[in-house]
């Protein structure tokens, strides 16, 4: 299976927004004002493309909240049931 892309979807307290960053470059791919923009329907599959990938969701204070992967078939781990 190949490596898949990895980003980090979390908050900058200075900025006061939440920013999706490629986990390799450590550049910000894109940005958002808030947590429910970023995380809304659609958007993580449309920043990672057709190759797909996952993305860490993270808790505004830190600590990962989730991990989401794209498209789903491609999840390593994929919960029972």
């Amino acid at each position: 299976m190949p490596h898949l892309r990895t980003l980090t979807f979390d908050y900058d307290e200075q900025r006061d927004d939440w920013y999706l960053k490629n986990d390799v470059t450590g550049r910000v791919v894109r940005r958002y004002d808030t947590k429910a923009e970023g995380t809304k329907g659609g958007e993580f599959e449309a920043v990672l493309g057709s190759e797909g990938g996952s993305v860490r969701i993270h808790k505004v204070h830190g600590g990962i909240q989730e991990e989401r992967t794209y498209p789903g078939e491609r999840d390593p781990y994929p919960p029972e049931g």
